[in-house]
Protein backbone atom coordinates (compact mmCIF):
# COMPACT_ATOMS: atom_id res chain seq x y z
CA UNK A 1 0.00 0.00 0.00
CA UNK A 2 1.37 3.22 -1.00
CA UNK A 3 2.65 6.26 1.67
CA UNK A 4 -0.56 8.53 1.82
CA UNK A 5 1.77 11.71 1.26
CA UNK A 6 5.42 11.91 -0.04
CA UNK A 7 7.49 15.50 1.42
CA UNK A 8 10.01 16.21 -1.63
CA UNK A 9 12.40 18.44 0.33
CA UNK A 10 14.70 20.82 -1.29
CA UNK A 11 17.92 20.59 0.86
CA UNK A 12 17.15 16.66 2.20
CA UNK A 13 20.37 16.25 3.16
CA UNK A 14 20.80 19.32 5.08
CA UNK A 15 20.56 18.74 9.13
CA UNK A 16 16.21 19.59 9.04
CA UNK A 17 15.88 17.32 6.49
CA UNK A 18 17.53 14.63 8.13
CA UNK A 19 15.82 15.41 11.57
CA UNK A 20 12.48 15.18 9.29
CA UNK A 21 13.40 11.87 7.61
CA UNK A 22 14.91 10.25 10.74
CA UNK A 23 11.72 11.59 12.95
CA UNK A 24 9.35 10.40 10.96
CA UNK A 25 10.76 6.44 10.56
CA UNK A 26 11.07 6.86 14.61
CA UNK A 27 7.83 7.34 14.71
CA UNK A 28 6.67 4.68 12.21
CA UNK A 29 8.53 2.49 14.59
CA UNK A 30 7.10 3.85 17.89
CA UNK A 31 10.79 4.22 19.29
CA UNK A 32 9.77 8.11 20.32
CA UNK A 33 6.56 10.18 20.57
CA UNK A 34 4.97 12.98 19.28
CA UNK A 35 6.43 16.05 21.45
CA UNK A 36 7.19 19.12 19.39
CA UNK A 37 4.31 18.29 16.73
CA UNK A 38 1.81 21.19 17.26
CA UNK A 39 -0.65 19.46 15.31
CA UNK A 40 -0.52 15.80 16.90
CA UNK A 41 -3.40 16.23 18.96
CA UNK A 42 -5.29 16.66 15.56
CA UNK A 43 -5.71 13.01 14.88
CA UNK A 44 -8.68 11.63 12.62
CA UNK A 45 -9.56 15.11 11.49
CA UNK A 46 -7.74 14.53 7.83
CA UNK A 47 -4.79 15.49 8.45
CA UNK A 48 -2.08 12.72 7.09
CA UNK A 49 -1.01 10.23 9.48
CA UNK A 50 2.34 10.75 10.57
CA UNK A 51 3.23 6.94 9.93
CA UNK A 52 1.75 7.57 6.42
CA UNK A 53 4.65 10.20 5.49
CA UNK A 54 7.16 9.82 3.87
CA UNK A 55 10.41 12.44 2.57
CA UNK A 56 12.67 12.29 -0.32
CA UNK A 57 14.66 14.95 -2.13
CA UNK A 58 17.65 16.94 -3.65
CA UNK A 59 20.83 18.06 -2.98
CA UNK A 60 24.19 19.18 -3.68
CA UNK A 61 25.88 16.61 -1.63
CA UNK A 62 24.99 13.10 -3.13
CA UNK A 63 25.69 11.25 0.07
CA UNK A 64 23.16 9.06 1.27
CA UNK A 65 21.45 10.22 4.21
CA UNK A 66 23.42 8.42 6.96
CA UNK A 67 26.32 10.24 6.49
CA UNK A 68 24.62 13.35 6.66
CA UNK A 69 22.93 12.91 9.69
CA UNK A 70 26.25 11.69 11.26
CA UNK A 71 27.68 15.01 9.87
CA UNK A 72 24.56 17.08 11.47
CA UNK A 73 25.13 15.38 15.11
CA UNK A 74 21.18 16.02 15.55
CA UNK A 75 20.05 12.54 16.38
CA UNK A 76 21.19 10.45 19.63
CA UNK A 77 23.37 7.41 19.43
CA UNK A 78 20.45 5.12 19.53
CA UNK A 79 17.91 7.37 16.98
CA UNK A 80 21.13 6.92 14.57
CA UNK A 81 21.20 3.25 15.08
CA UNK A 82 17.55 2.80 15.10
CA UNK A 83 17.25 4.11 11.72
CA UNK A 84 20.58 3.38 10.10
CA UNK A 85 19.24 1.43 7.77
CA UNK A 86 16.79 3.77 6.68
CA UNK A 87 18.85 6.51 6.24
CA UNK A 88 21.99 4.36 4.48
CA UNK A 89 19.03 3.59 1.55
CA UNK A 90 18.11 7.34 1.21
CA UNK A 91 20.27 9.04 -2.00
CA UNK A 92 19.20 12.72 -2.54
CA UNK A 93 18.15 13.65 -5.93
CA UNK A 94 20.86 15.93 -7.91
CA UNK A 95 19.66 19.51 -6.88
CA UNK A 96 20.42 23.03 -8.89
CA UNK A 97 23.63 24.87 -7.47
CA UNK A 98 24.18 28.66 -8.46
CA UNK A 99 27.24 30.30 -6.87
CA UNK A 100 25.52 33.66 -7.51
CA UNK A 101 22.93 32.99 -5.16
CA UNK A 102 24.63 30.49 -2.37
CA UNK A 103 28.11 31.41 -2.24
CA UNK A 104 29.41 28.63 0.45
CA UNK A 105 27.96 25.53 -0.48
CA UNK A 106 29.72 23.57 -3.53
CA UNK A 107 28.20 20.26 -3.36
CA UNK A 108 29.02 17.59 -6.58
CA UNK A 109 25.17 16.59 -7.09
CA UNK A 110 24.26 18.16 -9.84
CA UNK A 111 21.82 18.88 -12.31
CA UNK A 112 23.39 18.21 -15.50
CA UNK A 113 21.06 20.57 -17.54
CA UNK A 114 21.84 23.17 -19.79
CA UNK A 115 19.36 26.59 -19.12
CA UNK A 116 16.68 26.75 -16.87
CA UNK A 117 13.60 25.13 -19.10
CA UNK A 118 15.52 21.77 -18.79
CA UNK A 119 16.31 21.81 -15.18
CA UNK A 120 12.73 22.40 -14.65
CA UNK A 121 11.95 19.38 -16.59
CA UNK A 122 14.39 17.68 -14.58
CA UNK A 123 12.90 18.58 -11.23
CA UNK A 124 9.26 17.68 -12.60
CA UNK A 125 10.43 14.42 -13.83
CA UNK A 126 12.16 13.62 -10.26
CA UNK A 127 8.42 14.79 -8.56
CA UNK A 128 6.83 12.43 -11.39
CA UNK A 129 9.00 9.08 -10.46
CA UNK A 130 8.05 9.94 -7.14
CA UNK A 131 4.34 11.03 -7.08
CA UNK A 132 4.54 7.08 -8.59
CA UNK A 133 5.53 6.09 -4.79
CA UNK A 134 3.05 7.65 -2.60
CA UNK A 135 -0.88 9.23 -3.61
CA UNK A 136 -0.03 12.24 -2.63
CA UNK A 137 3.35 14.90 -3.05
CA UNK A 138 4.37 18.09 -1.45
CA UNK A 139 7.82 20.12 -1.89
CA UNK A 140 9.10 21.74 0.99
CA UNK A 141 11.93 24.26 0.70
CA UNK A 142 14.65 23.75 3.52
CA UNK A 143 17.40 24.86 1.04
CA UNK A 144 20.44 27.17 2.30
CA UNK A 145 19.34 31.05 2.04
CA UNK A 146 19.90 32.44 -1.05
CA UNK A 147 21.06 36.09 -2.09
CA UNK A 148 18.56 39.09 -1.63
CA UNK A 149 16.77 38.77 -5.33
CA UNK A 150 16.58 42.03 -7.05
CA UNK A 151 13.28 43.50 -5.52
CA UNK A 152 10.97 45.40 -8.48
CA UNK A 153 12.23 43.45 -11.26
CA UNK A 154 9.78 43.03 -13.74
CA UNK A 155 10.51 39.65 -14.51
CA UNK A 156 9.41 38.89 -11.03
CA UNK A 157 5.73 40.87 -11.68
CA UNK A 158 4.21 38.63 -13.85
CA UNK A 159 3.39 35.22 -15.23
CA UNK A 160 4.05 35.97 -18.37
CA UNK A 161 7.54 37.68 -17.68
CA UNK A 162 8.60 35.22 -16.02
CA UNK A 163 7.84 32.56 -18.55
CA UNK A 164 9.73 34.82 -21.28
CA UNK A 165 12.51 34.95 -18.27
CA UNK A 166 12.68 31.24 -18.27
CA UNK A 167 13.42 31.00 -22.19
CA UNK A 168 15.75 33.47 -22.13
CA UNK A 169 17.76 31.97 -19.18
CA UNK A 170 17.44 34.54 -17.28
CA UNK A 171 20.22 35.78 -14.46
CA UNK A 172 18.23 36.94 -12.07
CA UNK A 173 16.08 33.56 -11.77
CA UNK A 174 17.13 31.98 -8.93
CA UNK A 175 16.89 28.40 -7.82
CA UNK A 176 14.92 28.75 -5.06
CA UNK A 177 12.45 30.15 -7.62
CA UNK A 178 12.94 27.10 -10.10
CA UNK A 179 11.67 24.35 -7.21
CA UNK A 180 8.76 26.53 -6.50
CA UNK A 181 8.02 26.21 -10.31
CA UNK A 182 8.40 23.66 -10.67
CA UNK A 183 6.25 22.17 -7.93
CA UNK A 184 3.29 24.62 -9.06
CA UNK A 185 3.67 23.58 -13.01
CA UNK A 186 3.12 20.15 -11.86
CA UNK A 187 0.70 20.93 -9.68
CA UNK A 188 2.18 20.30 -6.26
CA UNK A 189 1.35 21.91 -3.19
CA UNK A 190 4.82 24.16 -2.35
CA UNK A 191 6.02 25.36 1.18
CA UNK A 192 8.90 27.55 1.47
CA UNK A 193 11.02 27.35 4.83
CA UNK A 194 13.87 29.91 4.15
CA UNK A 195 13.69 33.26 4.18
CA UNK A 196 14.94 32.68 -0.18
CA UNK A 197 12.92 34.60 -2.47
CA UNK A 198 10.90 32.17 -4.26
CA UNK A 199 6.64 31.45 -5.00
CA UNK A 200 6.25 34.88 -3.06
CA UNK A 201 6.67 36.76 -6.14
CA UNK A 202 3.80 38.02 -8.20
CA UNK A 203 5.07 35.75 -11.12
CA UNK A 204 4.22 32.88 -9.35
CA UNK A 205 1.32 33.69 -6.64
CA UNK A 206 -0.75 34.68 -10.09
CA UNK A 207 0.62 31.25 -11.37
CA UNK A 208 -0.35 28.97 -8.16
CA UNK A 209 -3.97 30.73 -8.55
CA UNK A 210 -4.14 29.80 -11.80
CA UNK A 211 -2.89 26.46 -11.22
CA UNK A 212 -5.18 25.85 -8.25
CA UNK A 213 -2.01 24.70 -6.37
CA UNK A 214 -1.64 25.91 -2.41
CA UNK A 215 1.12 27.73 -1.38
CA UNK A 216 2.67 28.71 1.93
CA UNK A 217 6.04 30.86 3.63
CA UNK A 218 8.45 31.97 4.09
CA UNK A 219 11.00 31.35 6.87
CA UNK A 220 10.06 28.98 9.26
CA UNK A 221 9.34 30.81 12.68
CA UNK A 222 11.18 28.28 15.24
CA UNK A 223 13.16 29.67 17.78
CA UNK A 224 13.77 33.59 18.68
CA UNK A 225 11.39 35.27 15.91
CA UNK A 226 8.61 32.83 17.56
CA UNK A 227 9.56 33.84 21.39
CA UNK A 228 9.32 37.09 19.88
CA UNK A 229 5.66 37.01 18.52
CA UNK A 230 4.76 35.95 21.90
CA UNK A 231 6.00 38.30 23.92
CA UNK A 232 5.62 41.44 21.70
CA UNK A 233 1.42 41.41 21.58
CA UNK A 234 1.69 41.18 25.76
CA UNK A 235 4.02 43.81 25.69
CA UNK A 236 1.51 45.98 24.23
CA UNK A 237 -1.71 44.70 25.70
CA UNK A 238 0.18 46.01 29.07
CA UNK A 239 1.31 48.93 27.32
CA UNK A 240 4.65 48.63 28.06
CA UNK A 241 6.20 50.69 25.56
CA UNK A 242 9.78 48.79 23.83
CA UNK A 243 12.37 51.56 23.57
CA UNK A 244 14.76 48.61 22.33
CA UNK A 245 15.03 44.96 21.21
CA UNK A 246 18.29 43.89 20.34
CA UNK A 247 18.44 40.21 19.33
CA UNK A 248 21.44 38.10 18.96
CA UNK A 249 22.10 34.51 17.29
CA UNK A 250 25.15 32.06 17.04
CA UNK A 251 25.26 28.94 15.44
CA UNK A 252 27.33 26.64 14.00
CA UNK A 253 25.55 24.39 11.35
CA UNK A 254 25.70 24.97 7.20
CA UNK A 255 23.17 27.22 7.88
CA UNK A 256 25.13 29.37 9.98
CA UNK A 257 27.67 28.81 7.68
CA UNK A 258 25.90 30.24 4.66
CA UNK A 259 24.65 33.09 6.75
CA UNK A 260 28.43 34.29 7.21
CA UNK A 261 27.83 35.63 3.62
CA UNK A 262 26.08 38.99 3.66
CA UNK A 263 24.44 39.06 0.90
CA UNK A 264 22.29 36.03 2.34
CA UNK A 265 22.39 36.97 5.89
CA UNK A 266 20.59 40.51 4.31
CA UNK A 267 17.90 37.93 3.60
CA UNK A 268 17.49 36.23 6.91
CA UNK A 269 17.79 39.72 8.91
CA UNK A 270 15.09 41.28 6.69
CA UNK A 271 12.33 38.44 7.62
CA UNK A 272 13.50 37.92 11.36
CA UNK A 273 13.21 41.77 11.67
CA UNK A 274 10.04 42.34 9.90
CA UNK A 275 7.79 41.67 12.51
CA UNK A 276 7.75 43.76 15.98
CA UNK A 277 6.69 47.23 14.34
CA UNK A 278 3.65 45.47 12.96
CA UNK A 279 2.74 43.61 16.26
CA UNK A 280 3.50 46.93 18.51
CA UNK A 281 1.98 49.36 16.29
CA UNK A 282 4.93 52.16 16.16
CA UNK A 283 8.17 51.67 14.97
CA UNK A 284 10.97 50.48 17.55
CA UNK A 285 14.10 52.95 16.33
CA UNK A 286 17.01 50.18 18.30
CA UNK A 287 15.24 47.67 16.94
CA UNK A 288 18.86 45.44 16.58
CA UNK A 289 19.43 42.03 14.91
CA UNK A 290 22.50 40.03 15.13
CA UNK A 291 23.35 36.68 13.48
CA UNK A 292 27.11 34.95 13.49
CA UNK A 293 28.44 31.50 12.61
CA UNK A 294 30.36 29.59 15.33
CA UNK A 295 31.41 26.59 14.33
CA UNK A 296 31.88 25.10 18.11
CA UNK A 297 27.99 25.17 18.52
CA UNK A 298 26.83 22.94 15.38
CA UNK A 299 22.91 22.60 15.62
CA UNK A 300 23.11 23.74 19.51
CA UNK A 301 22.09 27.84 18.63
CA UNK A 302 21.93 30.28 21.00
CA UNK A 303 19.39 33.13 21.03
CA UNK A 304 19.93 35.78 22.95
CA UNK A 305 17.44 38.97 23.69
CA UNK A 306 17.68 41.97 25.90
CA UNK A 307 14.53 44.25 25.67
CA UNK A 308 14.12 47.74 26.84
CA UNK A 309 10.72 48.94 28.03
CA UNK A 310 9.09 52.02 29.58
CA UNK A 311 6.08 51.77 32.10
CA UNK A 312 4.14 53.60 34.29
CA UNK A 313 5.64 56.85 35.41
CA UNK A 314 8.25 56.75 32.72
CA UNK A 315 10.01 54.08 34.56
CA UNK A 316 12.47 51.99 32.68
CA UNK A 317 12.83 48.15 32.63
CA UNK A 318 14.49 45.38 31.10
CA UNK A 319 13.53 41.58 29.87
CA UNK A 320 16.23 39.36 29.11
CA UNK A 321 15.54 35.92 27.23
CA UNK A 322 18.38 33.22 26.60
CA UNK A 323 17.09 30.81 24.67
CA UNK A 324 19.57 27.59 24.30
CA UNK A 325 17.57 25.49 21.33
CA UNK A 326 18.26 22.70 18.96
CA UNK A 327 17.74 24.33 15.55
CA UNK A 328 16.95 21.01 13.73
CA UNK A 329 14.52 19.94 16.49
CA UNK A 330 12.24 23.23 16.40
CA UNK A 331 12.33 23.31 12.50
CA UNK A 332 11.67 19.47 11.58
CA UNK A 333 8.23 19.44 12.96
CA UNK A 334 6.86 22.34 12.00
CA UNK A 335 7.97 21.44 8.42
CA UNK A 336 6.39 18.58 8.60
CA UNK A 337 3.14 20.15 9.94
CA UNK A 338 3.11 22.53 7.23
CA UNK A 339 3.43 20.03 4.41
CA UNK A 340 0.49 18.01 6.26
CA UNK A 341 -1.21 21.45 5.85
CA UNK A 342 -0.47 21.94 2.16
CA UNK A 343 -1.63 18.50 1.66
CA UNK A 344 -5.44 19.47 3.51
CA UNK A 345 -5.62 22.40 1.66
CA UNK A 346 -5.04 21.03 -1.85
CA UNK A 347 -7.71 18.20 -0.90
CA UNK A 348 -10.15 20.56 0.22
CA UNK A 349 -9.79 22.49 -3.51
CA UNK A 350 -7.80 25.40 -2.16
CA UNK A 351 -5.61 27.25 -3.68
CA UNK A 352 -2.97 30.51 -3.95
CA UNK A 353 -1.70 32.00 -0.74
CA UNK A 354 -2.49 29.76 2.21
CA UNK A 355 -2.33 32.83 4.76
CA UNK A 356 -4.07 30.18 7.91
CA UNK A 357 -0.67 28.77 7.71
CA UNK A 358 1.00 31.97 8.93
CA UNK A 359 2.14 30.46 12.94
CA UNK A 360 4.65 28.71 11.10
CA UNK A 361 6.30 31.75 9.31
CA UNK A 362 8.53 34.68 10.27
CA UNK A 363 7.28 36.83 7.15
CA UNK A 364 4.05 35.03 5.85
CA UNK A 365 2.67 35.28 2.65
CA UNK A 366 -0.73 37.24 2.53
CA UNK A 367 -3.02 38.10 0.21
CA UNK A 368 -3.40 42.14 1.64
CA UNK A 369 -0.38 44.48 2.08
CA UNK A 370 0.05 43.62 5.18
CA UNK A 371 -0.07 39.92 7.24
CA UNK A 372 -1.18 38.80 11.14
CA UNK A 373 2.09 38.49 13.17
CA UNK A 374 1.20 38.28 16.57
CA UNK A 375 1.14 34.59 16.90
CA UNK A 376 -2.06 33.87 19.59
CA UNK A 377 -3.83 35.42 16.24
CA UNK A 378 -1.99 33.58 14.14
CA UNK A 379 -2.89 30.28 16.11
CA UNK A 380 -6.53 30.88 16.24
CA UNK A 381 -6.54 31.42 12.80
CA UNK A 382 -5.30 27.98 12.04
CA UNK A 383 -7.19 26.16 14.69
CA UNK A 384 -10.31 27.76 13.00
CA UNK A 385 -9.54 26.55 9.59
CA UNK A 386 -8.42 23.10 11.08
CA UNK A 387 -12.01 23.00 12.86
CA UNK A 388 -14.08 22.05 9.98
CA UNK A 389 -12.27 18.62 9.88
CA UNK A 390 -12.85 18.09 12.99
Amino acid sequence: MKPKLGIAVVGVGGAVGTTMFAGLELLRKGIIGKQGLPLAEFCGTGLVPYEDIVVAGWDLYGSHLASAAEEHDVLTYKQFNAVEGELRSAKPWPGIGDPRFVTHIHGENLIAAKGHRAAVERLRSDLEAFSETCEAVVVINLASTEKLAAEGNEILNSHSAFEKALDENSTAVSPAMLYAYAAISAGVPYGNFTPSVAADIPALIEMAEGERVPIAGKDGKTGQTFIKSVLAPAFRSRALKVEGWFSTNILGNRDGLVLSDEESLASKVKTKSSLLDDILGYKVEDHLVDIRYYRPRGDNKEAWDNIDLTGFLGQPMQLKVNFLCRDSILAAPLAIEIARCLEMARLRGESGIQEQLSAFFKLPMSRSETSEQAFHKQEAKLLDWLEPSV
